[in-house]
């Protein structure tokens, strides 16, 4: 592990994400283009693309490195950017910057901002079911994989999340509550890359139910982590405005429990996630990378 490079790593797995995202948008000049340009201004914007990384390293740890899988990988990051756009409009948490950018409804207007994102998840969906990965993978892991994706992204997953979300605004909430907010809203699309990377990297159930819990404890500590750097996070690193989850009386571990217990649960999620990894040789070094990335991560 010590020889291992996760910035290397990382790099070179966001460059391959982001040629793949270039070539896969679409383009137009009729006159829907206005929506397609939104989609390609809040996608294109920068970001880790952790989720897509996620994927072909859940992919990798089972195996199956091929490029083939770039399609569902940039499904991953079209699903998570429309979320990101309906999340920062003025009826979720009216926020102005994403990735050190004017939101997508500060520069196209909350109409547009709201099809862009519709047009992202059904492209998503363009993309997992597109003839390029047809050809490459079994259409049962395919089929497989495109359901536990569309459970991920509905009202069993983020849809769910970000409705409990809204509804404990300014609520006393317990960590039940909590926890099924940060599982579904943050979480479930987190657990969801590294499952599908497993799915269809051909693994074998216990290989798959060992990288889902893996993917599950990763995805509610990601979620912790970022209610801590709301709190004590450089706006100029992270790319959007801090103290938003505090204006808007968002529930989140740290209002809970206090800072401090909140890393502590990020690092007794870490060493789950890690546990969970136990079964896998080195090919599974970039997942125990980057769950450690996730908890000491400024942004």
């Amino acid at each position: 592990m010590s020889d291992f490079d996760l910035k290397k790593y990382l790099e070179a797995q966001r460059k391959k994400v982001e040629t793949a995202l270039d070539g896969l948008l679409p383009h137009t000049t009729d006159p829907s283009a206005p929506v397609m340009e939104a989609m390609r201004y809040s996608i294109m914007a920068g970001g880790k693309r952790i989720r897509p990384i996620l994927m072909l390293a859940g992919a990798e740890a089972v195996g199956e490195g091929d490029d083939a899988l770039l399609p569902a990988a940039c499904a991953l990051e079209c699903l998570h950017t429309y979320s990101l756009i309906h999340d920062d409009l003025p009826a979720m948490d009216n926020d102005d910057l994403r990735r050190g950018r004017p939101t997508c409804h500060k520069v196209y207007g909350e109409a547009i901002a709201i099809l862009a994102g519709d047009g992202l998840l059904n492209y998503s969906f363009e993309l997992l079911s597109s003839e390029e990965i047809r050809k490459s993978i079994d259409p049962e892991l395919l089929m497989e994989a495109i359901s536990i994706f569309s459970r991920a992204s509905g009202v069993f997953g983020m849809v769910g999340g970000q409705t409990a979300d809204i509804i404990y605004e300014g609520k006393p909430i317990d960590a039940e509550t909590l926890a099924f907010i940060h599982r579904h809203k943050t979480g479930a699309l987190l657990a969801v890359s590294v499952e599908m990377g497993a799915v269809l990297g051909g693994a074998d159930e216990v290989q798959r139910n060992a990288l889902k819990e893996y993917g599950q404890a990763l995805g509610l500590t990601f979620q912790i982590v970022d209610d801590i750097l709301d709190i004590v996070g450089d706006e100029s690193v992270i790319g959007k405005p801090v103290g938003s989850d505090t204006r808007n009386q968002k529930a989140t571990y740290p209002a809970l429990f206090g800072l401090e217990a909140a890393r502590s649960k990020a690092d007794e999620l870490l060493e789950q996630a890690l546990k969970a990894l136990e079964g896998f040789d080195h090919r599974a070094d970039p997942l125990r990378a980057i769950a450690r990335y996730v908890v000491e991560r400024n942004r």
